[in-house]
């Protein structure tokens, strides 16, 4: 059976897309289209239905997806370790990260790895941490960086790195000119939040719970999906927020932005390596992991 058909079939069912996936596999349409139908011929099964502009697998595509997916990932796997046996290191590596991680811990490791190694190639994607863990367990990503640790039995959760969370407020707010708050005063203000499964928002409720403060007492104007559109929020001057010391870092050296001690508290947290406990990592992955550990020992 041709790897490169298996390669355009699970393009086409992770784009939904004839189209989208002979875009990414650098191929015509037609071409996509003939490798389709001829695995389907070899198999005897319908893989994909045409809903009219979405391509989803049909039950048979669904088994036969999960399958072709791992013959194509034992197939780098070991293309990979025949370069690492002979001192070299090649292949693609998927990884996730949660915003904070993604945007501004993991690009400059990735870069230097890179230097090292510039055979490789690595796709970072970037979402709220419950939704990379997801993709964890799925399969779809070897391992991810996030601001919460999982409960999940099925994933292995590593302290790797540390972050600190910071009340921002605008530096013509009030607060700026003061050395510290109350903890009681957040209920006063307008606050803005992360969304559901951000790992900022998670941690922030947790700290905030564990010091006697009520969450529910925030006067909530706006839930975001980003960091940016929370950071923006505060200078259109929405709401006040807590949010990663690293993602306000140039808006601080700026002044556009202040951050505001509350009490005697300091807010740090771990950022969480993830991985599926049932998983065999990939040479490249474990490469990539063993540097990230050296880097923050």
């Amino acid at each position: 059976m041709d790897i490169r058909r298996l390669e355009v079939f699970c393009k086409v069912v992770e784009l939904k897309s004839f189209t989208k996936a002979a875009e990414s596999l650098l191929l015509a349409q037609p071409t996509v289209s003939e490798h389709m139908r001829t695995l389907e011929d070899m198999l005897g099964e319908k893989l994909v239905d045409r809903l009219g502009r979405e391509v989803l697998p049909t039950p048979a595509g669904k088994i036969f997806y999960q399958y072709a997916r791992n013959i194509i990932r034992l197939r780098e796997e070991a293309i990979q370790s025949l370069e690492r046996f002979k001192g070299n290191l090649s292949g693609h590596l998927v990884l996730g990260a949660s915003t904070i991680p993604g945007n501004y811990v993991l690009p400059k490791f990735i870069g230097e790895f890179k230097s090292r190694y510039p055979a490789i190639r690595i796709t970072l994607r970037i979402g709220d941490s419950a939704s990379v863990m997801d993709e964890v367990l799925e399969g779809n990503l070897e391992a991810g960086i996030v601001g919460s640790r999982s409960s999940d039995r099925r994933l292995l959760s590593e302290e790797l790195f540390s972050d600190e969370l910071v009340l921002a407020v605008p530096h013509d707010h009030p607060w700026a000119a003061r050395s510290s708050i109350d903890l009681d005063d957040l209920a006063a203000e307008p606050f803005i939040l992360r969304e559901r499964g951000s790992g900022t928002r998670t941690a922030m409720t947790r700290f905030l719970e564990e010091n006697g403060f009520d969450v529910s007492r925030l006067s909530v104007v706006a839930e975001m999906g980003s960091t940016e559109a929370v950071r923006q929020g505060i200078m259109a001057r929405i709401g006040i927020s807590i949010l990663s010391l690293q993602a306000l870092a140039e808006d601080i050296k700026l002044e556009l932005l202040v951050p505001v001690q509350i009490g005697s508290l300091r807010f740090c947290r771990p950022l969480y390596l993830i991985q599926r406990k049932s998983r065999e990592r990939s040479p490249l992955c474990s490469a990539f992991l063993d540097y990230l550990r050296e880097q923050v020992k």
